[in-house]
């Protein structure tokens, strides 16, 4: 564990060494260029989900037998047959469901380029297509006794046409609720969107005019100190007023945080010790931008500003099971100590980051806080395949 304590020599990066305001710039532009236009085929491709997923297919498998189920059930043979009938016609179901979720799959990224009311209507085609394949497949391959037990009344006929049309009516709803889903999707983001905005407009004016405090004094006593600390600053504010980034790197966040926490260390001095344990994930891995910044700030803000006594900031990261965890754990003041200056939040900044983490993660991202032992701990966690050394 690497940690940084009051007192301590803290190595900083030289101004000689620092990339130039042009660089930094022009990384950023070519960075948010290159994910607007990773992200625009998926973005209109995200109509089909991943059937890909074990989730996904775990879902395609049990529809479709709750599908078989219902057809059984609401045929007009006796109950008494219901064991008979249900068994090849379960088969029957599962592969017209599993050969259109295998055709959806492949045809995705192709559907996602295309206008979203062709992209449905091939889909469409395709989940009857399927249907067609297998029936005509079953008039080929299967006995005629197995054939004439799943509509022993109608033949091979009437189940091509009962087939197609519970494909046609089945396949529209599927994908009016992927519609839905999508529109549903789209308001979650605009709202998480929109209170990251409302939050990188939301600089603490209490932190800047104490910034500039610290600055001026350092002129006089410590210029490179000063100047070093000025970049930090700017950093800072390059990134929280940042709009066209649609995701920053793991490694990023970190040194934002880092840069803040600097700040913060020559204001505070013995008041805040700060530990980090972030050497063992990998930085390269992509999340939503100002994340971890916003986490710490309200760490500083509501835990180590209001006490009287020194307190601990601690920022641990660690690689479990294809996903990075991260974790935020503060000192809280102890109880009735310093009443007065003691603030209540922590609910702006971890509603945003949740809603953020969700949107570009959906179903796969978590975020956790509370308080316990006179500590306040906020985990998240994120997918990013990785295989370590």
């Amino acid at each position: 564990m690497r940690s940084e304590k009051p007192g301590e020599t803290r190595t900083r990066t030289s101004p000689s060494n620092r990339p130039s305001k042009d660089d930094i710039r022009g990384a950023r532009h070519r960075s948010a260029s290159e994910t607007k236009r990773d992200s625009e085929p998926t973005a209109r491709a995200n109509l089909l989900p991943d059937f890909r997923s074990l989730p996904m297919v775990l879902g395609v498998v049990v529809y479709a037998e709750l599908l078989a189920i219902l057809i059984t059930l609401t045929s007009p043979q006796p109950l008494a047959t219901f064991w008979t009938r249900m068994g090849p016609l379960s088969v029957f179901v599962q592969l017209i469901a599993l050969l259109a979720a295998a055709l959806l799959c492949g045809a995705r990224p192709s559907l996602g380029r295309i206008d979203a009311r062709l992209g449905a209507l091939g889909a469409l085609v395709m989940i009857i297509g399927s249907s067609a394949a297998i029936t005509a497949g079953a008039a080929l391959l299967v006995p005629p006794e197995m054939a004439q037990g799943l509509y022993p009344q109608d033949g091979l006929a009437g189940l091509m046409i009962r087939t197609l049309c519970i494909s046609a009516i089945v396949g529209a709803l599927f994908l009016r609720y992927l519609y839905l889903h999508q529109q549903w999707r789209s308001q979650v983001e605009a709202v998480a969107n929109a209170r990251f905005k409302t939050l990188q407009a939301k600089i603490r004016p209490h932190f800047l005019f104490n910034s500039m405090n610290t600055i001026a004094s350092l002129t006089r006593t410590n210029p490179k100190l000063a100047e070093e600390t000025v970049l930090d600053l700017a950093d800072l504010f390059r990134a929280s007023l940042a709009t066209d980034a649609e995701s920053a790197t793991l490694g990023e966040e970190f040194e934002l945080a880092r840069r803040y926490l600097n700040i913060e260390q020559l204001r505070l001095g013995a008041r805040m010790r700060v530990d980090w344990d972030v050497d063992q994930v990998p930085g390269e891995a992509l999340l939503p931008p100002l994340i971890l910044q916003p986490l710490v700030e309200n760490a500083v803000y509501h835990g180590i500003h209001p006490s009287l006594h020194p307190g601990f900031i601690r920022i641990g990261a660690t690689y479990r099971r294809g996903q990075i965890h991260v974790t935020i754990d503060n000192s809280l003041p102890l109880p009735g100590e310093s009443a007065g200056n003691r603030h209540r939040g922590h609910r702006m900044a971890i509603a945003n980051v949740s809603q953020r983490l969700d949107a570009m993660f959906p179903g796969a991202a978590s975020l956790r806080h509370g308080a316990r032992d006179q500590r306040y701990q906020v985990r998240f966690a994120f997918p990013h395949p990785w295989r370590q050394a």
